[in-house]
């Protein structure tokens, strides 16, 4: 089942410039609200609205590890249950490393995604994590334990593919 994610137009360059400033080297955070659908035998989240986070939101912003505010994490939430949304988490590792998730990630992913597909509704979870040298993500579809692969992020008229470090060693 091929699973692709469709960014608005000039989305992309936003999300990049956000998550990787060039004046910056904490990690950044992003939230995209998503709505899903059939297409070609697999799924398309379209996203619909961007929210890019601030200094305040976080209760810990580090160059390696992030941690919202109990109050940014329920402000989220909300949003995509009134949206009626996924919710996709976007972190940027701005180190020189390849693209995929580190051991605190995972960690965190697998607190998190139980906990927002229940909230959410069994509605999917996406996360992504960006470097300079590229992106990786994965995608819970029908399980908030296995998550799934992402085939590609269309963004201005082009298929980017993730690196796909992090599915391969799963845990």
């Amino acid at each position: 089942m091929k699973i692709l994610l469709n960014l608005p137009d000039g989305a992309h360059a936003d999300l990049v410039g956000h998550l990787l400033p060039s004046d910056s080297s904490r990690e950044e955070a992003a939230f995209l609200f998503a709505k899903a659908r059939p297409e070609n035998g697999g799924v398309a989240f379209d996203v619909v609205e961007v929210e890019m986070l601030a200094a305040t939101d976080f209760e810990t912003q580090e160059d390696d590890y992030l941690e919202l505010h109990d109050e940014t994490r329920i402000r989220l939430i909300k949003k995509a249950h009134d949206l009626n949304t996924s919710l996709i988490e976007m972190h940027s590792h701005p180190g020189p490393w390849p693209a995929e998730f580190s051991r605190a990630d995972r960690r965190g992913l697998g607190e998190t995604v139980p906990h927002m597909w229940w909230r959410l509704q069994k509605r999917p979870y996406i996360a992504i994590v960006v470097a300079p040298s590229g992106f990786d993500a994965l995608v819970w579809l029908d399980n908030p334990k296995v998550p799934n692969k992402l085939d590609g992020l269309i963004a201005d008229g082009r298929l980017l593919s993730p690196t796909n470090n992090s599915i391969e060693g799963w845990k």
